[in-house]
């Protein structure tokens, strides 16, 4: 990849339920050194926390040593200060809140302070990498790159180039995204959603029409979906686990941004009310 530096140091920025994950399976390859940045007080304790039981969990199940999960955890780096984290990074990835000026925010104070040929990576699934990258100062080395929740199970990357990016750029992210044992998969040409949320989106939208039109319970919906289907958990379950603030706030994303129409009404009423799903205990479904 002429032209492009070898990636040796990888900074996470964001260190919730993506960020301190995305760090944790960088961690595991045993490739990397990586540091995890928040600015939030107590986020990066709670982050090193939950990746410790992730990692427990993986050893009482035999799929990791002892030995790999204390070396994958003691290999991530705290980091409470941007500027510092990043003026030496390799690869910076933005996993900050699903919110447009705040990762304009991150993507601005990374471009000032991260060496001119880093390459800076969002993953977000539904803010194009073109909405953000010029506020770096470097859009070419600017894409996104998708990762999964969870992280350390699901296999899939979708990487995403603007119109301003190199093809070293996205081939980088790509090698990167393979070394840490994930499967990366590229999309041609920007669109809102990319791939699998644009067809999650559509399926999840209209069983949500289904409800609201009384043609079915989201019980039944669901049973439909995964006995027809075969999928292993029906969208309403899946929303629920997902969050439905995550799913109202995409919708009405895509909505702003001309790609389809605002959320439907009974999706509305249940994030308005607070009922987020399985983090709030009620959603479609009580937990």
């Amino acid at each position: 990849m002429d032209g492009m530096r070898e990636v040796k140091k990888v900074v996470i920025v964001g260190a919730g339920t993506m960020g301190s994950q995305i760090a944790l399976q960088t961690a595991l390859s045993g490739r990397y050194d990586v540091s995890l940045v928040d600015t939030v007080h107590g986020q990066l304790e709670r982050a090193r926390a939950q990746n410790a039981k992730l990692l427990e969990r993986s050893v009482e199940k035999g799929r990791l040593t002892r030995e790999r999960a204390d070396n994958a955890l003691a290999r991530i780096k705290d980091v409470d200060q941007l500027a510092a984290a990043v003026e030496s990074a390799d690869l910076v990835i933005e996993a900050v809140i699903e919110d447009f000026d705040a990762k304009k925010g991150v993507f601005e104070s990374v471009g000032a302070a991260a060496p001119a040929d880093a390459i800076l990576t969002s993953n977000s699934s539904t803010i194009t990498i073109s909405r953000l990258a010029d506020f770096s100062k470097h859009p070419e080395r600017c894409c996104n790159t998708h990762f999964f929740h969870p992280v350390t199970v699901m296999q899939l990357c979708e990487v995403v180039g603007g119109p301003k990016t190199t093809d070293e750029t996205i081939d980088s992210a790509m090698e990167f995204v393979r070394n840490i044992d994930r499967t990366p998969v590229r999309l041609n040409k920007e669109i809102w959603g990319f791939i699998v949320n644009r067809i999650l989106f559509a399926a999840s939208e209209e069983a949500i029409r289904l409800l609201e039109g009384g043609y079915a319970s989201a019980e039944d919906i669901d049973v439909a979906v995964k006995t027809g289907l075969n999928w292993p958990m029906g969208p309403f379950h899946l929303l629920d686990f997902s969050g439905l603030d995550i799913f109202y706030g995409a919708m009405q994303d895509r909505r702003r941004q001309g790609a389809g129409a605002g959320a439907p009404k009974v999706l509305e009423e249940l994030v308005k009310a607070g009922h987020l799903g399985r983090k709030t205990g009620k959603g479609f479904f009580e937990y």
